[in-house]
């Protein structure tokens, strides 16, 4: 995913339970700066527990609540306690997996999910679970993904997306749960990924039809698919239910080294009337990782 070749494809795998970063402040960039202290509230901002594996969801769950930030998202149930500890919720909770009859094929995961029917019992059977999980919790949403094309056409994927889509929909329906799409690029970190561009995504909502379904817009993601980013999220925000940050190139620090204007996005976003959260899903590449979070919320803090 990015030049150190930490992914999140392998990260999201080999720090499942682990967490995330240690940090200070750090001198606020040009665009966008706050006054220091806590944010101002217009935006309700989270972190993806994923990029700061190295540090510990103690300590980034400290800083999150020191910043006055809402959340760390991606986390599994047993994250959770650590959650309320600190006053903070999971704005988004991660995907389940399972396995496949064959007892070897895992499927949830970003490359083999909804798209193929063959994976849905199983995926029925583990997001019920992960529904349930996140209801008994207090928390509303969670996070899925299409699956790789590997070879099937996009017409095809979105109707199996939607078969497999329809038969979680009344668990979560009934539980008051959202499930989100994620948007992700499949130029660069994702290959071959299916739900890699937004009018595919709302094609897939629109065959849906449920408030319970949407789209997490990746703003990285899509800057590398479409470009084009404010334009899109102003004419397709209502079903934009979730949105990630980043920066491109290289998927680390939204600052100035990279070329996305964050603050007018945010403002942007603001003015869709969206009251969601917004989750910062950069990998720091700073030594002080918790100081680029800082500086990733003070951004985006307008």
């Amino acid at each position: 995913m990015n030049s150190t070749k930490f992914s999140r494809r392998t990260a999201l795998k080999s720090i499942a339970g682990s967490t995330a970063a240690v940090g200070a402040a750090l001198t606020l960039p040009a665009r966008g700066h706050a006054a220091e202290g806590k944010v101002k509230g217009n935006i309700r901002h989270s972190v993806c527990k994923w990029c700061y594996g190295s540090t510990g969801l103690e300590k980034l769950a400290a800083k999150a609540a020191s910043l006055g930030m809402e959340s760390v998202e991606l986390l599994d149930p047993s994250d959770f306690p650590t959650m309320r500890k600190h006053g903070l919720m999971c704005a988004m909770v991660s995907f389940p997996t399972g396995t496949l009859k064959d007892g070897k094929t895992r499927v949830g995961g970003i490359g083999k999910a909804f798209n193929r029917l063959e994976h849905h019992d199983t995926l029925v059977e583990v997001y019920g679970q992960r529904i349930k999980e996140t209801a008994n919790a207090g928390l509303k949403n969670l996070i899925c993904f299409s699956g790789n094309r590997d070879g099937m056409d996009d017409e095809t994927g979105l109707k199996n997306c939607a078969i497999g889509i329809k038969r979680i929909l009344p668990i979560a329906e009934k539980h008051n749960v959202t499930i989100s799409m994620e948007l992700l690029n499949s130029r660069v970190d994702h290959k071959d990924y299916m739900c890699d561009r937004t009018p595919w995504g709302v094609a897939l909502c629109q065959a849906i039809g449920s408030e319970r379904f949407g789209l997490l817009y990746d703003i990285y993601h899509m800057q590398i698919m479409e470009g084009d980013v404010i334009r899109t999220i102003r004419d397709n925000h209502k079903y934009l239910y979730h949105y990630h940050t980043g920066g491109n190139p290289g998927r680390n620090e939204i600052d100035e080294t990279q070329e996305l204007n964050y603050a007018a996005i945010m403002r942007a976003i603001l003015a869709t009337g969206y009251k969601g959260h917004v989750g910062q899903e950069f990998i720091p590449k700073r030594k002080d990782k918790l100081s680029s979070l800082e500086q990733g919320v003070r951004i985006c803090d307008v």
